[in-house]
C-alpha cells in the first residue's frame, strides 16, 4: 500500500484557495480506516486522528481519552500508522491530535513519527489541559505536576519548525488568545464542548445561538491576534448539517470541524436501525 503524502506549502495552498472561493474547510475525527475512507470519498480537506476518536470507535465516550487508558499518544501513533494511512488516497491530508504534556516522549521525535507516516500536520486536542475546567482542584493539581497550557504552545511551534500545518484548539477566550498569540498556528479551532447527541454525547444545554455568538467573540480576537488565522469551530451544539450551517451564516468561520456528527452519531444510527430490522425478521406461521 502507497500513499500519497502532501507538504505543508500544499495544504495552506488549498486551504487558503478555498478560503479565497468561499468554500467551507472541512475538517474530521476518524477513529477508523472505514470511517476515514468514507471521510475523504465525501470530500473532507482534513482527517483528524486522536486517542479520543480511537476510543469512540470503541463504544466510548470521547472524554475516556483523559483517563489512563493507555497511552494516548501511542494510541494516535499506532491506529494513524496502521489503520488510516492505508484506508485513504491521499486526497485529504491527516493531523494527528496530540498530548504535548506527554512526559515519556520528547514531541519532536514524536512529531518526526507523524511525518514519517504521512501525517504532515499536529494539533494540541489529545487530549488538552483546556478540556479541565480552569476553576477546579484538578486543574490547579495538574498545573502544579508539570501538566500545563505551555507545553503545548510549544508544541504548535515545533510543528511550524519542522515545516508540519499546526491546529490550534482551545475552549476558553484566556487559553485562545495565548495559543494564537504565543504559538501562530496556521489554523484556530474554536471548541465549544463535547457535542450533544446520541448514546454518549453530552448536553451542556447550549444551544446553536448560544455557541455561535461564543465563536464569533473568539474570532473577532483572534483575527487581531494573527490575521491570516484560519477559523474553525467544533462541538458543543454543533451537531448536524443545520447547526454548522448556522455558525456559517452568523460567524467569520472559514470552516467547520466535526467529530462525533460524521463518525458516532452516524455510526449508532446506522447500525442500530438496520441491525433492528434483522433482529425483527421471524419464521414463517410463528
Amino acid at each position: 500500500m502507497i500513499v500519497k503524502h502532501t507538504s505543508r506549502q500544499e495544504i495552506l495552498k488549498k486551504l487558503r484557495k478555498k478560503k479565497e472561493d468561499r468554500i467551507p474547510i472541512f475538517i474530521a475525527s476518524a477513529g477508523s480506516g472505514l470511517v476515514a475512507q468514507l471521510l475523504e470519498k465525501a470530500g473532507v480537506d482534513c482527517i483528524n486522528t486522536f486517542a479520543g476518536a480511537r476510543l469512540r470507535a470503541n463504544g466510548m465516550g470521547t472524554m475516556a481519552m483523559m483517563w489512563p487508558i493507555l497511552d494516548s499518544n501511542k494510541q494516535t501513533l499506532d491506529y494513524t500508522r496502521e489503520d488510516i494511512m492505508p484506508a485513504i488516497k491521499g486526497d485529504a491530508f491527516v493531523c494527528a491530535c496530540l498530548n504535548p504534556n506527554d512526559p515519556l516522549k520528547d514531541m519532536r521525535m514524536v512529531l518526526s513519527q507523524c511525518k514519517e507516516m504521512g501525517a504532515y500536520s499536529a494539533s494540541n486536542i489529545g487530549p488538552s489541559i483546556s478540556y479541565v475546567d480552569r476553576d477546579s482542584e484538578i486543574y490547579r493539581v495538574l498545573n502544579k505536576s508539570g501538566i500545563t497550557l505551555d507545553h503545548e504552545i510549544e508544541m504548535l511551534k515545533l510543528a511550524k519548525e519542522m515545516d508540519m500545518v499546526s491546529i490550534g484548539l482551545a475552549f476558553t477566550m484566556e487559553d485562545a488568545r495565548r495559543i494564537v498569540s504565543e504559538a501562530q498556528p496556521d489554523v484556530f479551532c474554536f471548541h465549544c464542548g463535547t457535542t450533544q447527541g446520541g448514546l454518549k454525547g453530552y448536553d451542556s444545554g447550549e444551544n446553536i445561538e448560544q455557541a455561535a455568538e461564543r465563536i464569533e467573540a473568539a474570532n473577532q480576537e483572534m483575527k487581531l491576534l494573527k490575521p491570516d488565522v484560519l477559523l474553525i469551530a467544533h462541538g458543543s451544539a454543533l451537531v448536524n448539517p443545520e447547526d454548522f450551517q448556522y455558525v456559517l451564516d452568523h460567524t467569520s468561520c472559514d470552516g467547520i470541524w466535526t467529530g462525533s456528527s460524521t463518525e458516532r452519531i452516524p455510526i449508532e444510527k446506522a447500525v442500530l436501525s438496520t441491525a433492528k430490522e434483522f433482529a425483527d425478521l421471524r419464521f414463517p406461521n410463528s
